[in-house]
C-alpha cells in the first residue's frame, strides 16, 4: 500500500524543483517506491569543503531534500504545505568524489507533523550519514 496522495512519477518531481537549490547542487530523484523516495547527489566542486570531502551542510542538504519532497508527497498540496522544524544527523564517512544517495522513508506520518529518516550510502552503498527531519504539516495560506 502506497503512503503518496497521488501517484507521482519521477519525471513530476523534478519538474517541480527546476531552478531552485536541488539543481544547483545536482540533486537527482532516482527511485520512487510504496514508502520510499531516493535520490542522488554528486560529490563534486559544489558540494565539497576546502578538505576536498563532501561538504556535512550538502548531506544536510540532501537529506532534507529528499524527505521534504517525500512529505509534501504524502499531502494534498493545494491545501498543506511541509515545511521543515528540525533535522540532526549524524556523518559516519567521508566521501572525495561520486555519487551520494538519499533513501528518505516516514517513521510517522500525521497530521501536522511527520518524521522522516534518511539513509546516505556511498557509491560502494556504505553508510555515509543518517538524518532525521522532523516536518511541520501546515495550512496552505491564502
Amino acid at each position: 500500500m502506497t503512503i503518496w496522495f497521488n501517484n507521482p512519477t519521477l519525471e513530476q518531481i523534478a519538474k517541480s524543483r527546476a531552478n531552485t537549490m536541488v539543481d544547483h547542487l545536482g540533486i537527482e530523484f532516482t527511485d520512487i517506491g510504496d514508502d520510499f523516495l531516493v535520490a542522488k547527489m554528486p560529490v563534486d566542486q559544489r558540494t565539497k569543503q576546502p578538505y576536498g570531502i563532501m561538504h556535512g551542510g550538502a548531506s544536510c542538504a540532501l537529506a532534507e531534500t529528499v524527505a521534504s519532497v517525500a512529505a509534501s508527497l504524502c499531502v494534498d498540496t493545494d491545501k498543506k504545505v511541509c515545511v521543515g522544524l528540525e533535522i540532526n544527523t549524524s556523518h559516519v564517512r567521508m566521501v572525495r568524489s561520486g555519487f551520494v544517495k538519499g533513501t528518505a522513508r516516514p517513521l510517522h506520518i500525521g497530521q501536522s507533523t511527520h518524521l522522516w529518516e534518511i539513509e546516505i550510502v556511498n557509491e560502494q552503498n556504505q553508510l555515509v550519514s543518517m538524518s532525521r527531519l522532523r516536518m511541520n504539516i501546515l495550512d496552505k495560506p491564502h
